[in-house]
């Protein structure tokens, strides 16, 4: 068998130094043996946050689809106002206040749980997330009949489990994701947010209208029981995992070096202010989050008139598919782009800031499209799709980018641009005819390019100077000397 051979830096730990030559940092090279990626553990934990983030996002969106069997509305989705369960005389403010609950619930732990993650690991973070989310689905249906408010609150707090999750994956893979797989770990685990929607919103209509809307939220809380495989399975770091080959930890321990080891008590929030490559990440989500979350609500006002009022499970599907594409071309995109970085075609800087700009221009493209499809339901989710799914590129650019520029505090930088990214998911514009969609529609299309030319300018896969072990940097002087 052929053997792979890694080469990176001793001293800085980063595959930045032999691509872009960063030198301040690289002292000299050595060689390692690349372990196999077929049943190992570093794949293995990559596949489990793939369920475990198919399941938390399950849990995020089942209320959007559920939300139309748990309201008084006896003017459309038929079938789904079919299903057994009380009804609420809920305005169209408060089902959009219950469904942004939860972002804002997502806001307050995002970078808590970031910084929480880096200093003790995000094992526990990562599993008390989806196990808490999960728990409190369970609830939904009491909630709902105790009163808006309650529902309300039940909604937040389980944001407040998505929120330290994806600090805690990042902060995870700083630990176990060699320099030259972190795209495709990374994309893996998280594709599973877009596989989760996209089993999310066909089940949840089924589930409606054969057992009763208080049935998804049953059935969706079972999502308790990965939990138990997470806590059992998993490690913080390959140093502790009790099944780990030999051969896999040596050369994950090496080909990460110091940088994967947890930051202390303080962190140079300074340094980060002044930061311009984190700036850029922040820009960057923040224009590229401008439409994602109104997705479905297009779908549910405007996609029932341009179906000529389809049934509740053609809608379900419609809505699901642009996930489907997402998860599929996210997964792609993070091995095309390990491959260029292992071939030495491009450097870590231009492998971002190309997926990047192709996962932002070309979906505002057809996001333009769609706003002029006039009354074909096919064009308009065709459009959809291919924006949404092409947009999954960016998932090996700017969205894993924190990672490159301070491994140590990946987590706590990713707390900070998606607190921002949130935003626009609390703030999205929401319109109620074809005419008004086209208009958000080009808004989010030009925010979107200007997001991507201002990463392209400012953005950076270098390790920056402020994220490197003091140790490091102290041991470089020395040597010089």
């Amino acid at each position: 068998m052929q053997q792979k051979y890694f080469w990176k830096s001793l001293i800085g730990c980063s595959v930045n130094g032999l691509t872009e030559g960063n030198n301040n940092i690289c002292i000299f090279l050595v060689c390692f043996t690349v372990a196999p990626q077929l049943c190992s553990a570093r794949y293995s934990l990559a596949l489990l946050m793939f369920f475990g983030f198919a399941v938390e996002y399950g849990l995020r969106v089942n209320l959007s689809v559920a939300m139309v069997a748990m309201v008084n509305d006896t003017e459309s989705h038929q079938s789904l106002n079919r299903s057994t369960g009380p009804r609420y005389p809920w305005s169209l403010e408060t089902q959009g206040m219950l469904l942004g609950a939860f972002y804002f619930g997502k806001m307050v732990t995002l970078i808590p749980g970031g910084y929480l993650a880096g200093r003790f690991g995000g094992r526990i973070f990562l599993g008390g997330g989806v196990l808490g989310t999960a728990a409190l689905t369970l609830l939904t249906p009491l909630a709902a009949q105790l009163g808006v408010s309650w529902l309300f609150a039940l909604r937040v707090f389980e944001g407040f489990g998505e929120g330290v999750m994806l600090p805690a994956m990042i902060t995870m893979w700083a630990r176990w994701a060699p320099p030259l797989e972190r795209s495709r770990l990374m994309t893996i685990s998280g594709a599973g947010a877009n596989f989760g929607a996209f089993v999310a919103f066909p089940v949840t209509g089924v589930i409606c209208e054969s057992l009763g809307w208080p049935a998804v939220f049953y059935i969706f809380g079972a999502g308790c029981l990965w939990a138990v495989f997470w806590f059992v399975l998993v490690s913080d770091e390959p140093r502790t995992h009790p099944r780990i080959s030999e051969p896999e930890k040596n050369y994950i321990i090496n080909s990460i070096g110091s940088q994967e080891s947890a930051h202390g008590w303080s962190i140079p929030l300074v340094s980060m202010m002044f930061s311009v490559p984190l700036w850029a990440i922040i820009i960057c989500q923040m224009c590229s989050n401008t439409l994602q979350t109104s997705l479905p609500t297009y779908m549910d006002t405007i996609g029932f008139d341009l179906g000529g009022g389809s049934e509740t499970d053609e809608i379900s599907f419609l809505s699901a598919l642009p996930y489907l594409g997402a998860w599929l071309f996210s997964v792609l995109s993070g091995v095309v782009a390990d491959h260029l970085l292992e071939r030495e075609v491009m450097s870590v800087t231009a492998v971002r800031k190309i997926f990047t700009l192709a996962g932002h221009v070309l979906p505002a493209a057809f996001l333009v499209a769609v706003g002029y499809t006039r009354c074909s339901s096919a064009l308009a989710v065709t459009c959809l799709t291919l924006s949404t799914t092409i947009r999954g590129t960016s998932k090996a650019g700017v969205f894993i980018n924190q990672i490159d520029i301070a491994p140590r505090y990946a987590g706590f930088l990713l707390g900070i641009t998606n607190t921002f990214g949130t935003i626009p998911g609390i703030l999205s514009p929401i319109a109620h005819s074809l005419a008004g969609w086209r208009n958000v529609f080009l808004l989010s299309a030009g925010v979107s390019v200007f997001g991507a030319l201002f990463f392209l300018a400012l953005g950076s896969g270098k390790i920056q100077w402020w994220a490197v072990e003091e140790e490091l940097i102290n041991d470089e002087e020395k040597m010089e000397r």
